[in-house]
């Protein structure tokens, strides 16, 4: 079982929330990325996009599927990393220090609600079976 870092927050949907200060980077794990496999292509929100848990923040595209990014938490797009963009397979070489989006919290007690690294390695064990 991987080892997931445990200064983050995680979804179900296998995305990452790295709270600082008033903010949250957000990515995707590696149990995402592998499942995944080849990543070919990568589509990120606009800066100043409004977003409420659980809406779609962008779309990764692999050699196996097509799948949706999920906001772990309520926010603004502060910064999103464009060069995910123009080299989409970075996103494989390290998934849980490559960021994709930062959000400015709007409600950051969502934090509260989402799995600490520990719970996050438990349920990614169970998906894999």
């Amino acid at each position: 079982m991987s080892s997931y870092p445990s200064d983050r927050k995680y979804t179900s949907e296998h995305e990452w929330a790295r709270p600082a200060g008033d903010s949250a980077t957000v990515g995707i794990t590696r149990y995402a990325q592998e499942s995944l496999g080849d990543v070919v292509y990568v589509e990120l929100p606009k800066i100043g996009a409004v977003v409420a848990k659980g809406d779609q923040l962008g779309v990764v595209e692999s050699t196996k599927a097509v799948s949706e990014l999920f906001a772990p938490v309520s926010g603004t797009v502060t910064r999103v990393n464009d060069a995910l963009v123009d080299a989409p397979e970075t996103l494989a070489q390290s998934p849980h220090e490559t960021w994709m989006v930062e959000l400015r919290l709007s409600k950051p007690d969502e934090l509260d609600a989402l799995l600490d690294a520990e719970a996050y390695a438990a349920h990614a064990a169970a998906s894999a079976h």
